[in-house]
């Protein structure tokens, strides 16, 4: 008997939402600038197919430097404001949308109007240090099991990393999703965290992340085009998730030096990968 392919159907509200899907970017640096573009499109295209959309709150207590100009999306009038505030003013005119910059870090201690916003249907973090990874997996962990009647119930994790020609972008559940069931698919209701998956690797690196003081040396670092290719893959696992309310894929592993994407597959169980098995996990802002 040919066996089932296993797939991952969407949480259902995501598809038939009473209000626009929330949704947290962390992160204003060379992923998260072109990340927020991507989710501006897709935004755009599911209000077009009459979907509430996304409302998205972008987190960054950063500020642009003259470095940043060119391989991450800030122009040199906007060198010295926030990251959050110049990328949300740009969207929002642009696109005609309400979104929300939180100039702070996506961090334990949050208080007021900051900690009721930490929640969202979806997260999508582009940090730079395996630190920052471990602590966003344990905010979300702190919510889940979130009230399921509510409109920002968390739902998906998605974590987008590269090193210089390499990344990997990584989709994980935050509870299990019910799965209908299904003649043709295998259902899979849980979709592991980077953090749990790839723990050792993530403990084993180094935190050496530094800002650059010019563009020069930011490309040394990192290819030009390494973070758009990046957000533009995840953008459309996205817009599959939205469109066809299924994926076979959980996430993909891409190589600009070789021009390749392999995607990963689904799995009923995981095994952690120790130190091998993941492309990178730091992205320098």
């Amino acid at each position: 008997m040919k066996k089932k392919e296993l797939v991952h159907y969407a949480a259902p509200y995501l598809l038939n939402p009473t209000n626009a899907i929330i949704v947290n970017l962390i992160g204003a640096g060379g992923t998260g600038s072109n990340m927020i573009s991507a989710l501006a499109r897709l935004n755009y295209t599911l209000v077009a197919l009459d979907h509430p959309g996304l409302h998205l709150r972008l987190w960054d207590d950063d500020v642009v430097t003259p470095a940043n100009i060119g391989r991450q999306l800030f122009a040199p009038c906007e060198v010295g404001l926030q990251k959050s505030v110049a990328l949300i003013n740009r969207v929002n005119r642009f696109f005609g949308t309400d979104w929300s910059a939180i100039p702070e870090r996506y961090t334990h201690g949050l208080r007021g109007e900051a900690k009721k916003a930490a929640t969202a249907n979806i997260t999508i973090s582009c940090v730079d240090t395996p630190q920052a990874r471990f602590e966003i997996a344990d905010i979300l962990k702190e919510q889940a099991g979130h009230n399921p009647y509510s409109a920002d119930k968390p739902y998906y994790w998605m974590d987008c990393g590269n090193a210089r020609y390499t990344g990997q972008v990584l989709l994980s559940t935050l509870d299990p999703i019910p799965q209908p069931s299904s003649r043709k698919y295998d259902p899979v209701d849980t979709l592991p965290r980077i953090t749990d998956e790839y723990k050792a690797q993530l403990l084993a690196q180094k935190n050496n992340h530094q800002p650059s003081c010019s563009m020069a040396e930011a490309l040394r670092k990192q290819s030009l085009y390494v973070n758009s290719t990046l957000t533009q893959l995840a953008g459309s696992l996205l817009e599959q998730l939205f469109t066809q309310g299924y994926t076979p894929y959980r996430g993909f592993f891409f190589n600009l030096k070789t021009f390749r994407v392999q995607p990963i597959p689904l799995c009923k169980t995981f095994v952690s990968q120790g130190t091998k098995g993941i492309t990178a996990t730091a992205q320098a802002a």
